[in-house]
């Protein structure tokens, strides 16, 4: 952005202005106190811990949440926002990081369900103001595409149509990049430049901070539900803002523990089954993190499924520590000593409308120290060991007679992670383990993972982020379209994984 354009921005009145929003919850002070102002033609950086208030923050801007206390002005005027309607009155859009679309139905069918304009509907006329803003932005989707058939980055970009067809100038984004590949989080970001430099103000909440660096003009930190500081990116760096989130110095590196690799814990031979499964082969062994590196939707989480049992390989052996596992049941698995952390916690890790004491007993019911030769359960000692559980991974919940659904996502992900890891597993199986998870949190989990390695098991990381694959892994194996078309050592370029990652098959020396 030109200086000349900043001090234009800046000598701008704002757009919305937040002032001593306080938002309760039983037990919790989402938001304390909390002012925030946001100015058209800017990519306003909302960033902090999990839990820290951010997505709370949007929610009571978006008429999703009533404030407690404090008030709003848009365009100057003291406004009331009791619903997302009322907010998109008030020119205020919000995409989520789960989309609400109509499988189904066309891109343009979807933008207009809810703002079909009357009791006859002009579809023609429909569809042209669906292309006009597509082309005026950048936003290269077709209006006649089928929402099922399209890429999670266009559906995004379907998303974002449907608010700027209702007039938004404000647009809210929450982990918009969260479930795109690095391509497609580059196409966003022009789109997002394309629309600021329109006048746009953009409010982008995210845990990305290299890329809060790259798009942002202002950034603003919360931690606890309260702001601790504003910056620009020219002005801090990745390591400062992280110190800012979290309150002390966080480690982007860590080192791995010097272990020697033991035996074969896990031996994949010729993994065939429906979706993306064509002949997958692989080896983990104690004391050894093998990475999974690859686009999303190559095969990855029906590798993980076929793993743990979810479902059934066509053809193909899965031997744990020399046992022929394929065909057996989840519970079966487990018991066997395989842990996972699947890549969706709400819909895989836990049941939501479940405390969090019922949560970590999830998969272990029938342990000994929880359950008695009758079936009845030990109520007592569940809620220790999930006190414990909570305190040690730091999920920040008033109570855990609370349900999951009351968490945030980053904390119902350290749920899943503590009872995972507290099962002192054969195999570790870690798909997207730090998927919407803070830097501080993301140096936690990855401590744990690096521990398990240290403790004699073996992990499979699956991971769409290579700073992840990079940090903790004792090999790199690349898929592409359910194939295993690489094998790199942890020092690998990017551009070397780049080869396995788009369908070129090239085997590099792993030491």
């Amino acid at each position: 952005m030109s200086d000349q354009r900043e001090a234009g921005r800046a000598s701008a009145p704002p757009f919305v202005v937040m002032e001593h929003i306080t938002k309760r919850f039983p037990g919790v002070v989402a938001n304390d106190d909390v002012s925030l102002e946001v100015r058209a033609g800017e990519v306003h950086a909302l960033i902090g811990e999990n839990g820290a208030g951010k997505s709370t923050l949007m929610r009571v801007l978006y008429g999703m949440y009533p404030a407690d206390e404090g008030r709003i002005m848009v365009n100057g005027e003291d406004v009331k926002i009791s619903s997302p309607r009322v907010a998109i009155q008030h020119g205020i859009g919000m995409v989520h990081q789960h989309f609400v679309l109509v499988d189904p139905f066309t891109v343009t069918e979807n933008v207009i369900l809810g703002d079909e304009g009357g009791s006859v509907l002009d579809m023609d006329a429909a569809h042209e103001k669906v292309a006009a803003l597509a082309k005026t932005y950048g936003f290269h989707v077709l209006p006649s595409a089928i929402v099922e058939d399209l890429s999670v980055g266009e559906e995004q970009r379907v998303e974002i149509l449907k608010a700027l067809y209702r007039g938004v100038d404000l647009l809210i984004l929450d982990e918009p990049t969260a479930v795109l590949t690095p391509l497609e989080a580059r196409d966003l970001f022009e789109n997002l430049r394309r629309l600021r430099d329109d006048g746009k103000a953009i409010v982008f909440i995210s845990h990305k901070l290299d890329e809060v660096l790259e798009i942002a003009d202002r950034i603003t930190v919360l931690r606890r539900g309260q702001i601790v500081g504003e910056t620009r990116p020219a002005e801090t760096s990745k390591a400062k803002l992280a110190e800012m989130m979290v309150g002390r110095p966080v480690l982007f590196r860590l080192d791995k523990p010097e272990v020697e690799i033991g035996e074969r814990v896990l031996e994949v031979d010729g993994l065939l089954g429906e979706g993306k499964l064509n002949g997958i082969s692989l080896q983990v062994r104690a004391r050894e993190i093998l990475g999974i590196a690859g686009v999303e939707g190559n095969g990855q989480r029906e590798l993980a499924e076929a793993l743990i049992g979810l479902r059934q390989p066509a053809a193909g052996t899965i031997r744990l520590a020399g046992h022929d596992i394929a065909g057996w049941s989840v519970a079966e698995i487990r018991n066997a000593g395989v842990a996972y952390i699947p890549e969706d916690r709400q819909e895989q890790g836990l049941v939501l409308n479940m405390t969090l004491w019922e949560n970590s007993l999830l998969g272990r019911a029938d342990d000994r120290p929880f359950s008695g030769r009758t079936g009845f359960l030990f109520i007592q000692k569940i809620k220790d060991m999930a006190r414990k559980l909570v305190k040690a991974f730091d999920v920040r919940a008033r109570s855990i007679n609370v349900n999951a659904s009351t968490l945030s996502g980053g904390n119902q992900q350290k749920l899943v992670l503590a009872r995972e890891l507290d099962t002192s597993p054969k195999l570790l199986i870690a798909s997207q383990p730090t998927r919407g998870l803070d830097v501080g949190a993301i140096e936690f989990v990855w401590r744990q993972i690096l521990h398990q390695k240290e403790e004699g098991r073996g992990v499979l990381l699956i991971s769409a982020e290579l700073d992840e694959i990079y940090a903790l892994s004792d090999r790199i194996l690349t898929i592409y379209e359910g194939r295993i078309t690489g094998e790199y050592p942890p020092d690998a370029l990017p551009e070397e994984l780049g080869i396995g990652m788009l369908g070129a098959t090239e085997t590099a020396e792993a030491s």
